[in-house]
């Protein structure tokens, strides 16, 4: 009988939510982004509702904090934990919940990330993985000693040979290679370890590992990105790919685009579970969800958001009163921060104006980040009905809840949503097996070096 397909789901934790007005919600933790139990909390909730995992995105400092136009000093999400170390101690205080960390191939080191990495893996029973960045940063480049990141070409080269490394150092001990037999005075079994030996353009590493295996092979991995360069990487290496698409049209096409390619490297579509963020104001009522986002527009800081507009490429629209129309996109009074327009900021000013956009409507769409998520007001069956639409049409194979206020927005995702799904028989009632690779249907992957020596024992019969 043919399994069922159904949703993933993970709960994108961005401290306190991912609307930038979330710190001042008169019900969300203003301590919460250094208070381990709010993060407690947003596990307890995730578990409760089956969700696969929690997703903890980091940057390694702070971006455009020298840029006078972006008031850092109005934003929540500077202050935030490391993420593997929040994860070690989250995986201690929960049961089933899956982690899925950030750290970046161009400011990490393959032996020691994969040290943290196995280490995780065990400690938390097989529920650990990975979210490789890139890094584009030049803020965070300095915060390493270097002047730039580099180009898109040379970051991505070095993370494919950055993963492949971080995958074989995973391998370097063989499943049951620690017997530990105290009587025999033989604590693990020699035949069993293998040495990496790898020199490439980028890396000299001689490992092993210095621990076992861990209990999924490999962690999974998660990335994103819709550029060629993002794209090739996710097929060749990612489980997860986190994706942005704010319309199903593009959602499908980048879903079709990044699926065709796994079969390049050996892999196939399924492999890859594509997962789109998504923003949810849900109630048993529309207007009683509409309530719930106005209420937190109602807490945008002007200064903030006129700030934020302006360093993601909008012109500077702080002269303009509030509730007055959007002015031209090309408007000899509209001054935009490069001197030139993006095509992305022209096109945003003139759909805005032809919509009869207010400078505030504005505002709250790129703050509330209707530009690059899909975002649903509306009732559990509202938000039902589109979730299983892009399931069901080749845009998503799950969802990652960009929470805007934690934990109200995360406890009415899994009190409302889940429910719903989970009578359309879209989504788990249970959790299946016990690691995360178990909870996405991703199949634990064969030891590399067992392989290889199997594929050289098969050609040497062949010749002879």
């Amino acid at each position: 009988m043919t399994k069922t397909r159904k949703m993933h789901f993970g709960l994108s934790v961005a401290h306190l939510g991912y609307h930038p007005a979330a710190w001042r919600m008169p019900d969300v933790p203003v301590d919460g982004t250094m208070n381990l139990q709010h993060y407690v909390n947003c596990a307890k909730i995730a578990e409760r509702g089956k969700l696969d995992f929690l997703f903890f995105a980091d940057v390694s400092g702070v971006r455009q904090f020298g840029d006078a136009r972006a008031p850092r000093h109005r934003e929540q999400q500077q202050s935030k934990h490391e993420p593997f170390t929040l994860i070690a101690a989250l995986a201690a205080l929960t049961e089933e919940i899956g982690f899925v960390g950030t750290a970046s191939t161009t400011f990490q080191h393959p032996y020691n990330l994969t040290r943290r990495l196995a280490t995780l893996d065990h400690l938390s029973g097989g529920r650990a993985a990975w979210n490789m960045v890139t890094s584009w940063s030049e803020d965070e480049a300095e915060n390493f000693g270097l002047a730039t990141t580099g180009t898109s070409d040379e970051r991505h080269a070095r993370a494919h040979e950055f993963v492949s490394v971080v995958k074989r150092l995973c391998d370097t001990w063989e499943d049951g290679a620690f017997v530990q037999d105290k009587e025999s005075g033989i604590f693990f079994d020699r035949e069993k370890l293998h040495f990496l030996d790898h020199e490439g353009d980028q890396f000299r590493i001689k490992g092993p590992l210095d621990l076992p295996r861990p209990p999924q092979g490999v962690p999974p991995i998660a990335t994103a990105g819709a550029s060629e360069n993002a794209q090739e990487l996710a097929a060749a290496h990612a489980d997860i790919v986190y994706a942005g698409q704010p319309n199903i049209e593009l959602a499908r096409a980048y879903y079709a685009s990044l699926k065709a390619k796994t079969w390049k490297y050996g892999r196939t579509p399924d492999d890859v579970k594509i997962m789109p963020g998504i923003m949810t104001f849900v109630a048993p009522t529309r207007a009683e969800a509409q309530a719930k986002l106005d209420r937190l527009n109602a807490c945008i800081d002007p200064v903030m958001g006129f700030g934020h507009m302006l360093v993601s490429g909008l012109p500077d629209l702080s002269a303009c009163p509030l509730d007055s129309l959007v002015p031209e996109a090309d408007s000899e009074l509209v001054a935009y921060p490069t001197g030139q327009p993006s095509g992305f900021a022209m096109s945003l000013m003139k759909r805005a104006r032809a919509d009869g956009k207010t400078v505030r409507q504005l505002m709250e769409m790129v703050l509330g980040g209707d530009l690059w998520q899909l975002g649903i007001v509306g009732t559990p069956t509202d938000v039902a009905d589109k979730l299983e639409e892009w399931f069901s049409t080749g845009a998503a194979d799950g969802f990652n809840v960009q929470a805007a206020y934690l934990p109200g927005a995360a406890e009415d995702f899994v009190e409302l949503v889940v429910p719903e799904l989970q009578r359309r028989g879209l989504f788990r009632t249970e959790y299946e097996g016990r690691t995360l690779r178990d909870r996405l249907g991703i199949a634990r992957p064969q030891n590399s070096f067992t392989l290889s020596e199997t594929a050289a024992r098969v050609g040497t019969l062949a010749t002879r």
